[in-house]
């Protein structure tokens, strides 16, 4: 039976995508007042696609067909449109059908689709993302399999049903194709689908920072300014394309400005422009998006102010914004933009508010903060370290880190990903797209705002409430680097960009100063590596010296890699000599040469010349086969796969062996900046090492977990809930949950008197323990609250009347009884889910002390074999679980095991939205858990599992 709800407009099915040519489209369900829309469409889609569409000729529209395919009730007939400048450029619909073909209602599951593409926007993938946005809402209104009529003619809607990844059966019948697509997801659908976003949404990032041709909206008249300041940057940068002034102000006998063509609009140029950067206010923006969209502009740098970081009035200014310029298919960096940089010598571009654009090299720098921005670009240049290209993305309405990184993936001429991140919009996302990204290329990020709780002022995305310190693990699990600030991020790039990664954690250090090699081994040590007795070279060596030394330590098979200490070299006359830094880092650099897989750093004292000498070279990163040149900018073509790297050094003489001319030595003016750059280095290595053989769910589990029977009570429970937002399970049926995923607790017997107490116990057996469960006393045995080993009545009575006398009476203190476990280590095992990272499984030592030091590790669920061991070992206590101080080693396989339990649980059913164990006893042969609580709520939205959507809360 349908409900009038189910007639209104569901307007949670309207989304932005992002099409394979990197432009964008809107995707909204088709109502009654498209008629016209719909007969203009139509009359635009060849004789051909017609006859594709309708198996027979059909010229035009009939007042009925106009009716009936704009006329739904969204539940047995739905109607989407693609719409590019609000007109429809495609179609999709569905027809629920029972098993004869006829129209049907619920519980009919089957559906007849099909679609109609504007010829001329064919190939942009926008029949793939209908069917992506049509399956969505197909499964939302309980329809299971879509079966569509195809001529066999018509192949490239066959392409687009067989690519799909879902489950697919083909039949021939008439004269026509019959296909049946099952619409539950599968790995091989979500693969597809994943592929498609990253493909479009790292060719709308390229169409942005390759541009043929760029125009500056709001040029002003007079030098200085915003706008002219822009215009100058591109033109001194050499950009390569065409380059614009535009100003509505300009007189009609304006026809250059700065040697640049000077228009009034950009409708005026008669030639496409792919890129515009707008220095208008903010209330004159609109309109110049406006003149954008409709000649066909791509993308837009946006560097007004006034939009969210001004407040409410200018969080909706810029909501308008992104609605106008995607509807035009056009993307944004910004509002409140600094701008954009490549510097590969095809483009040159500085559309920036950067003077001096850095150099060329192999790092990508993302940042949020126009400021941060500067501070970086500045850093990096006095570091002599040059950029693939540069984002700063202001409020970043539109294009985000995460696109970025979609493009950096697969971007040959970027090594090193740096990103200045004070809000992450879909971490879930981000997650998954660094792990991959960090799997080829080091992925390093700082992020601002950690402690106060929400974005920053413009930053209009939803506010994960995750503790940083279990945001920065997450990212860790993915592979990023995270550093705590702005310098660390400078230090760990210029290393991971110019040196190759460590083979392990074993530190030559040499030098000429035995106190900063002292220095340096503490700090080794502090960061968990493992450095070899500092080599001194005395205060009289010479650069052969450093020559030799580091030549014969490079050479050695015990070291990893060599950190160099040095301090001016006094002479007999008590004077430094100023031509050693220059000496010193040639020295250093011809060493270095000698052995290309093994990195090296410096860190010196007041040497002046030797930060200079050491970054003198030819590039910042291995050598590449240059990209072909072309005799002027186009269109950019789509970027080429990725080629990870190797991990073996290219015999000497290859091609990419590095020639001591080319070797760059990152320095460091303090020992602890160099090693902590040094030990992320090696840390992501190991996780390199790792991922390159990732771990496992043990299929044992499969035969001691009952997912079905969890599913059905989880149905009951939650069926007879008053309210499913937040259901804490009783803890019979926590218990009985968690025993269906072979998680047996031991039971706790209610204890309100010495008699009750003493009933439990007889029922338990001896010896027992006593304890409250009054929430403020709840798992603190330090203030008095358990009692263990009660032997028998008389000690139980006892202890019962003296709990009760001390802390409070029995109703006050929910005693129970439960018998004793073998005695181990306390630990504690939690799972929760947040809405934007997903479910996130937790461990540590149960107690005061542990949650006080926060010493608690965090991986993301699904976790594997290999999660849950490296997640009970990354505590700072994990000691007490192998053996600290003669005490026996406790059972960590069980232990792990229970993790992964845990982690089936949540993964398998969503509505499990937090599971706390504790205290677990892990002794030394298996476990006890003693205390659980669950709680059940209705699963929210998993964005990541539904079709490609750009975001939609700016």
């Amino acid at each position: 039976m349908e409900h009038p709800r189910d007639h209104a407009y569901p307007g949670h099915w309207e989304a932005d995508v992002v099409l394979r040519d990197g432009a964008t489209a809107r995707i909204r369900p088709i109502t009654t007042e498209d008629a016209e829309r719909l007969v203009s469409f139509y009359e635009q889609v060849s004789d051909e696609s017609k006859y594709y569409r309708f198996f027979a000729p059909y010229p035009r529209l009939s007042d009925r067909d106009v009716h009936r395919f704009t006329h739904h009730d969204y539940v047995d007939r739905v109607g989407l449109a693609a719409t590019v400048g609000g007109e429809f450029i495609a179609t999709v619909r569905y027809d629920r059908t029972d098993e004869r073909g006829l129209p049907a209602s619920a519980p009919a599951d089957e559906a007849e689709v099909a679609f109609l593409v504007q010829d001329a926007h064919q190939g942009r993938g926008v029949a793939s993302a209908l069917l992506e946005h049509i399956g969505a809402v197909a499964r939302e209104r309980g329809i299971r399999r879509f079966a569509a009529e195809v001529l066999p003619a018509n192949s490239k809607m066959i392409k687009v049903f067989r690519d799909a990844g879902y489950t697919q059966r083909r039949s021939f019948e008439d004269g026509s194709v019959r296909l049946t697509l099952d619409l539950e997801p599968t790995a091989e659908s979500l693969a597809v689908q994943r592929g498609r976003e990253q493909r479009a949404e790292a060719r709308s990032v390229q169409r942005l920072l390759t541009p043929g041709s760029v125009a500056v909206v709001g040029t002003g008249r007079a030098p200085g300014g915003v706008g002219r300041t822009v215009l100058r940057n591109l033109r001194d940068a050499g950009f390569t394309g065409r380059l614009y002034a535009v100003n509505s102000a300009f007189p009609e006998s304006t026809e250059r400005l700065d040697g640049v063509p000077a228009v009034r609009s950009v409708t005026r140029i008669g030639e496409p422009v792919d890129l515009a950067v707008l220095a208008v206010p903010a209330e004159r923006v609109p309109e110049a998006v406006e003149d954008c969209g409709r000649s066909g502009v791509q993308g837009l740098v946006v560097l007004s102010a006034g939009y969210a970081e001004s407040g409410a009035e200018g969080r909706e200014r810029q909501r308008a914004l992104v609605r106008l310029a995607r509807s035009y298919g056009m993307r944004i960096i910004g509002p409140n933009a600094f701008g954009i940089i490549n510097t590969a010598d095809a483009v040159r571009l500085n559309a920036s508010l950067a003077p001096q654009p850095p150099a060329r090299g192999r790092i990508g720098l993302f940042t949020q903060s126009g400021a941060i921005g500067i501070a970086l670009l500045a850093g990096l240049h006095r570091r002599g370290a040059g950029l693939s290209s540069f984002i700063s993305a202001g409020n970043r309405a539109d294009v985000s880190g995460n696109d970025i990184l979609q493009y950096w993936f697969e971007d040959p001429d970027t090594d090193v990903a740096l990103l200045y991140l004070e809000s992450i919009g879909n971490p879930r996302k981000f997650t998954r797209l660094a792990r991959r990204t960090a799997a080829v290329k080091p992925v390093v990020v700082v992020k601002g705002a950690r402690h106060s709780g929400s974005a920053p002022p413009g930053h209009t995305v939803p506010v994960t409430r995750i503790p940083d310190a279990t945001v920065s693990a997450l990212l860790r699990q993915a592979g990023v680097i995270r550093v705590d600030t702005v310098t660390e991020l400078v230090d760990a790039g210029l290393l991971l960009a110019s040196q190759p990664l460590p083979a392990g954690p074993r530190v030559a250090i040499l030098g000429n100063s035995e106190s900063l090699g002292l220095l340096t081994y503490d700090a080794c040590l502090t960061e968990g590596l493992r450095p070899l007795p500092p080599q001194d070279l005395t205060t009289s060596a010479v650069p052969d010296d450093f020559r030799t030394a580091l030549t014969a330590a490079l050479a050695d098979s015990g070291c990893d890699a060599v950190v160099v200490t040095a301090i001016p070299r006094v002479g007999e006359t008590g004077t430094t000599d100023p031509a050693d830094g220059g000496a010193l880092g040639t020295a250093l650099r011809t060493a270095a040469a000698t052995a290309p897989a093994k990195p090296v750093t410096v860190v010196h004292v007041e040497i002046g010349g030797l930060a200079e000498a050491l970054s003198t070279a030819t590039h910042s990163g291995p050598s590449r086969p240059s990209p072909p040149t072309h005799s002027g900018p186009s269109r950019p073509s789509p970027p080429p796969t990725p080629t990870p790297p190797s991990s073996e050094p290219p015999p000497s003489g290859a091609p990419g062996t590095p020639e001591p001319a080319a070797v760059r030595i990152p320095a460091y003016p303090a020992a602890e900046r160099a090693v902590r750059a040094l030990a992320e280095a090696v840390r992501y290595a190991r996780w390199r090492r790792q991922a390159a053989e990732p771990g496992k769910v043990p299929e044992f589990l499969d035969d001691t977990i009952d997912e079905s029977g969890a599913a059905t009570l989880i149905g009951r429970l939650l069926g007879a809930a008053p309210d499913t937002r937040r259901l804490s399970l009783a803890p019979g049926d926590a218990h009985e949950l968690l025993a269906l995923y072979g998680i047996p607790v031991r039971p706790a017997l209610p204890a309100p008197g010495p008699d009750e107490a003493v009933a439990a116990a007889a029922r338990l057996g001896y010896p027992v323990a006593l304890k409250t469960t009054a929430p403020h006393l709840r798992h603190r045995a330090d203030l008095g609250g358990v009692r263990l080993d009660l032997a028998d009545e008389a000690q139980l009575r006892l202890a019962h009347r003296e709990l009760t006398e001390r802390l409070g009476t029995a109703v006050e203190l929910r005693p129970v009884v439960q018998a004793m476990a073998p005695r181990g280590v306390d630990t504690v095992v939690r799972a929760a889910i947040d809405a934007a990272a997903g479910s996130v499984l937790s461990f540590g030592l149960a107690g005061a002390p542990s949650e006080l030091l926060g010493d608690l590790a965090h991986r993301l669920v699904p976790v594997t074999d290999r999660d849950a061991a490296e997640l009970i070992r990354s505590i700072r206590t994990a000691p007490l679980l192998f053996g600290w101080r003669g005490s026996a080693p406790v059972d960590t396989p069980a232990l792990e095991e229970l993790l992964l339990r845990v982690s089936r649980l949540v993964d398998d059913h969503p509505e499990v939205v937090s599971v706390t164990l504790e205290p677990v006893v892990v002794a030394t042969h298996g476990l006890s858990v003693l205390g659980a609580t669950v709680r059940l709520a209705t699963p929210p939205a998993r964005d990541d599992l539904g079709p490609r959507t750009l975001p939609s809360h700016y």
